[in-house]
């Protein structure tokens, strides 16, 4: 029955429209949503007005997405849902790296680049050696993982914040494989901490809380091995300032690490005497192993 709905009947209605999905994770999601809605809706009494702000909002947040500039996403970031879908799925066990979220300026198409290279694009600032190695659960190298990296520049920027400075270069990422013993490393320069884009819609939900937009310094990673599960994580600067009020949720105790600062005159880790004071960062990934590639 779908006419003379009342506040409350309307809800099953609703869900019954669903019945026929053919495919029932489909039908529980979207039952599941419903009730989910419909009960946030009579808790708080959502007036007309109130919904007309909400669709434009909505509307708003599809408008501003293009291909460097996912809202949504932002979106999904500081309301926390991006975090507990990794929570629910990653609730980080035993000696496996923990994950936690992508972010929005992941890029497909990264330049891929050799062990040792500087990844930098030519970006100014401290310059940032990074040393890393991937291993199994029970410590053995992981070779020919591939590992996606990315980070901002000194200024809080990334690549893709400043098209016009790059001419449309694609600068501190790059998609490099791990040696024989399961090693990667790079040069590129030291990110610093941002706030996320508050020029959007999303800018006004952080104003309208009174709630800080920053993100502390960090480096991103991606890592794929054959027979493993993969790794979307990130390492974040122990003794940043926002590092235990991220805007979007993402730090975890075990992802923070030590950015050493290294006097100028000393040799860094590729051999090369510096004139100039840098940063090293070193860390260890451990990846969890597919079901179908678990020793039995």
């Amino acid at each position: 029955m779908s006419i003379d709905l009342t506040e409350t009947s309307i809800t099953e209605a609703v869900q019954r429209t669903f019945d026929g999905a053919e495919d029932e994770r489909v039908k529980e999601l979207f039952i599941c949503l419903v009730q989910h809605l419909h009960d946030f809706t009579r808790e708080v009494r959502l007036t007309g007005a109130e919904w007309f702000k909400v669709m434009d909002f909505l509307e708003r947040v599809g408008k501003i997405c293009n291909p460097t500039r996912q809202e949504y996403v932002l979106l999904s970031d500081i309301l926390g849902l991006s975090v507990l879908v990794d929570l629910i799925h990653h609730p980080g066990i035993g000696s496996v790296t923990d994950s936690t979220l992508l972010g929005p300026f992941y890029v497909e198409g990264r330049p891929t680049a050799e062990n040792g290279s500087d990844i930098s694009g030519g970006v100014a600032g401290t310059p940032l050696f990074f040393n890393g190695r991937v291993l199994d659960p029970e410590g053995n190298a992981v070779a020919g993982a591939r590992v996606d990296t990315w980070h901002s520049d000194g200024e809080g920027f990334y690549d893709v914040q400043m098209p016009e400075r790059l001419h449309g270069r694609l600068a501190m990422r790059a998609l490099l494989t791990t040696d024989d013993e399961g090693r990667f490393w790079y040069r590129s320069v030291a990110p610093r901490y941002y706030p996320v884009p508050t020029d959007g819609p999303c800018g006004e939900i952080l104003r309208a809380a009174n709630r800080s937009p920053m993100r502390p310094e960090h480096l991103h990673f991606w890592l794929h091995a054959e027979g493993f599960e993969p790794l979307i994580t990130m390492l974040v600067r122990r003794d940043d300032p926002y590092v235990d009020r991220d805007a979007v949720f993402g730090v975890r105790r075990s992802l923070v690490v030590d950015f050493v600062q290294r006097d100028a005159g000393e040799t860094a880790p590729d051999g090369t005497r510096m004139d100039e004071p840098f940063q090293t960062v070193e860390r260890t990934f451990v990846l969890a192993r597919t079901e179908r590639a678990l020793p039995h």
